[in-house]
């Protein structure tokens, strides 16, 4: 059982969560520091979440398609076939597309999550707006924390990294100000 998980792309979900909680950060610091107390709402939550599940489609279809597709041209040229997109339009041109879907959903529903889960914590709760963005930076510390974990590397400071760029980007948010 274990093996098969080693098998499953990093890309997909690491890509996702990340782009997320980023872009919870940089649109929403400003309206949650911003405001008049509460916090953040359900609306804005979603509406982040939103933009952060469309704009993560398609941006990794296109590159996870193209990075592909690439592979299967450079393949088809390697071996002297007359058509460079020759490969491209086998079953592996159909397996390639059908592997950029899912990683493409995968990276959506988790770039999601990531933005309006952390979100939705803040509007739902009773808490203050630096709870708020203190669980969405500390998002980013859990996933730096499985990022070390998954290629065996130095866990606390992929944590403190992510950590660090959540808090950058938090400011960044803050002074941009876009929701508000």
């Amino acid at each position: 059982m274990r093996s098969r998980w080693r098998h499953l792309p990093v890309l997909p979900p690491v890509l996702g969560v990340s782009d997320g909680v980023l872009n919870a950060l940089i649109l929403a610091a400003g309206a949650i520091l911003r405001g008049s107390g509460d916090g953040v709402d359900v609306g804005l939550a979603l509406r982040v979440g939103t933009a952060s599940f469309v704009t993560s489609a398609f941006t990794v279809f296109v590159a996870y398609y193209s990075e592909r597709r690439t592979h299967l041209v450079r393949a088809a040229r390697e071996l002297n076939l007359t058509e460079p997109g020759r490969l491209a339009a086998t079953n592996l041109g159909r397996a390639v597309a059908m592997e950029s879907g899912v990683a493409t959903l995968v990276a959506a529903l988790a770039s999601l999550a990531g933005a309006a889960v952390p979100l939705l914590l803040g509007a739902l709760l009773p808490v203050t707006a630096w709870v708020t963005l203190a669980v969405t930076v500390g998002l980013l510390g859990v996933l730096g924390w499985a990022i070390g974990a998954t290629l065996a590397a130095r866990r606390a400071l992929w944590c403190l990294t992510m950590v660090l760029g959540g808090v950058a980007v938090t400011a960044i948010g803050a002074a941009l100000n876009i929701a508000s």
